[in-house]
């Protein structure tokens, strides 16, 4: 019987977490979603793998049976799988968001490759809806962030730059004339924000923290197109750093910066797994002297 690992991934998610909402905001995917896969891993074993309560997720027999042994067998694949990349082709994954270490990347890229002759940056773009870039499905060796993100506790994570949070407003709007704009005054204003399911990272970008009273969305997006498109539409604002303005200039979307918010950092992060990886050491050293 073939069992996808995509499958034992989440299922060791909620094992872990007891409850499918913690689980599913920590795999960035919806909570029928994951209870979908779920029943599809019990329905592929034949048993019931979990008891389900108002109260949360408990492992049944069968359940502890198979998480005591579902971490082994996936370090063991994810390690097969590096060796075999490494053995088949000098290419080393990175994942990253849009924006993140935008001017540094070239620079970053250039280094690597007088450090590693032969070898490739093979750059995978991620959407929003997913902040750590493939790292949290092993799809990517290493991956360039904004931080803070879900799941950086379980990883390890270097910072790199840090830069201002800056506004993106329609051209029409009654503040885009200002030359700086104070937090305050943009409490109110309707936000194009990240999914849900992005939990903390979607905060950090409606200054959830530095605000009083809940946000108000006015799109959700996970796309830079999309999300400029929503901000000329006049769905509503956005925050967003500084360079920003540099990379995604748009007709109709100005970039205003903001009094009383801390700044947003970009951060280099890989596994834990990867610590004596002598090709992952190399790019995270050149992501450091870069910036």
């Amino acid at each position: 019987m073939d069992v996808d690992t995509r499958l034992l991934r989440y299922f060791a998610a909620v094992a872990e977490e007891g409850h499918l909402t913690r689980a599913a905001e920590r795999l960035f995917v919806s909570q029928p979603a994951l209870t979908k896969q779920i029943k599809q891993l019990e329905a592929q074993l034949g048993t019931t793998l979990f008891t389900r309560s108002r109260h949360g997720m408990a492992l049944t027999d069968a359940g502890r049976v198979l998480a005591d042994r579902v971490p082994a067998l996936l370090d063991g694949w994810d390690h097969a799988c590096r060796e075999t990349r490494a053995a088949g082709k000098r290419v080393l994954r990175v994942g990253f968001l849009a924006s993140a270490a935008n001017e540094a990347t070239p620079a970053i890229i250039a280094a690597f490759g007088r450090r590693r002759p032969g070898w490739r940056v093979d750059m995978r773009q991620a959407a929003w809806s997913d902040p750590t870039a493939g790292l949290a499905a092993a799809d990517v060796d290493v991956a360039l962030l904004r931080l803070p993100f879900p799941g950086q506790d379980e990883l390890r994570v270097r910072e790199l730059l840090s830069e201002p949070r800056w506004v993106a407003l329609p051209a029409s709007h009654p503040l885009a004339c200002r030359d700086e704009i104070e937090f305050r005054e943009l409490w109110d204003e309707p936000y194009v924000a990240a999914p849900a399911e992005t939990g903390w990272w979607r905060d950090h970008w409606l200054g959830a923290d530095e605000r009083e009273g809940e946000p108000r969305i006015g799109a959700v997006t996970d796309q830079p197109d999309e999300w400029l498109s929503a901000i000329a539409n006049g769905y509503g604002i956005a925050l967003a750093p500084e360079s920003a303005a540099r990379f995604y200039a748009r007709p109709g979307i100005v970039y205003r910066p903001v009094r009383g918010l801390s700044p947003t950092r970009v951060g280099i992060a890989w596994h834990p797994a990867d610590d004596d990886n002598p090709v992952v050491a190399d790019f995270v050293a050149c992501c450091l002297d870069a910036t």
